[in-house]
């Protein structure tokens, strides 16, 4: 057996070197000192303090207030289910008029989720390219988004008032309607007053949101893509579209979950008529809780919206994120 049979092999010294910068980087972390082992956590502890104080804490604590009977006077009494049995009851109260507030706030995600996703995508589009005046046309659409619900509802309310709204006066001067439509007071118009006031007020969050995906698609894909022939609609099918995949996840996931939490619009404008008919699962809460006086009941319905919304947000994401690329 010749001396080269004893030669370790370049494979070998490679993995003893690694081995020993391995154990190098150990012994260096073990030779800190704990004040600077301790510097990682000191950055994420005020955000840590306030989630646990603002987030953790009030989840935890309304679970266990929605197994207790409350009324903010007494001590709060165990009753185990009976709160969550009452609401899945349609013969009581609660179940009755929780099941209703479901279905109204379920009909407004399915009416308002689709125009505050497809309408700030097809404004995107359209100002991602050299439009002349396009930065201020950014300006106009992301503007309502800064004003908060009580001045929306103002503005709708002084715009849609049946007799004396501009709307109703436009529609009657220069369309000739001959009857004022109650937008505020009859359905379908109150369901109709209440998407065009979201997506007016919330879209331009949106609108900058595909903005910014459509920044992050390289230019030279278009490029190539249309040296070999593409068209438009190609150029969106192929190359648009998929760019934005990620993008449009979180837009349709984030907008599902504001339309599950309406509250200010209908609450200051329609108040929740007429008979109930826009009445949301948080009004009915708000109700539950500051009206009625039954807490534990309010929070039994709050875990019950709350694990709708889960449910359906897990949905959309196993229909939305395949083949998405991060």
């Amino acid at each position: 057996m010749g001396p080269s049979s004893h030669r370790p092999h370049w494979g070998d010294w490679q993995m003893h070197l690694l081995q020993q910068g391995e154990a190098g980087q150990v012994s260096a972390r073990r030779k800190k000192p704990w004040q600077q082992r301790i510097v990682p956590y000191l950055f994420i502890a005020p955000h840590l303090i306030f989630f646990l104080t603002f987030v953790a804490a009030p989840v935890v604590y309304g679970f266990w207030l929605s197994l207790n009977d409350w009324d903010f006077l007494g001590e709060p009494r165990f009753v185990g289910l009976q709160n969550y049995l009452n609401l899945f009851d349609k013969e009581t109260v609660q179940g009755l008029y929780f099941w209703n507030a479901m279905g109204n706030t379920l009909e407004f995600v399915l009416y308002s989720v689709p125009p505050l996703v497809l309408i700030p995508l097809a404004l995107a589009l359209a100002l991602d390219s050299r439009l002349p005046g396009r930065v201020a046309f950014r300006t106009v659409f992301y503007a309502p988004t800064v004003l908060s619900v009580a001045t929306v509802a103002i503005i709708w309310r002084w715009l849609l008032d049946t007799n004396a709204g501009l709307v109703n006066y436009y529609l009657r001067t220069y369309l000739g309607v001959g009857q004022n439509i109650p937008w505020l007071t009859d359905l379908p118009w109150a369901w109709i007053a209440l998407v065009l006031m979201t997506v007016w007020w919330t879209m331009g969050g949106n609108l900058i949101l595909f903005l910014a995906g459509l920044q992050d698609i390289p230019e030279t894909l278009y490029e190539a893509a249309r040296i070999d022939g593409a068209n438009g609609w190609q150029l969106f099918r192929h190359i648009t579209l998929p760019g934005l995949k990620p993008t449009l996840l979180f837009v349709t996931v984030m907008t599902t979950i504001a339309s599950f939490n309406l509250f200010g619009q209908p609450y200051m404008t329609t108040g929740g008529g007429p008979n109930r008919a826009t009445q949301t699962v948080i009004m009915l809460i708000r109700d539950e809780a500051f009206k009625a006086y039954r807490m534990g009941s309010a929070s039994a319905m709050a875990w019950v919206l709350g694990i709708v919304m889960m449910v359906v947000s897990i949905f959309q994401f196993r229909a939305l994120r395949q083949h998405i690329e991060y």
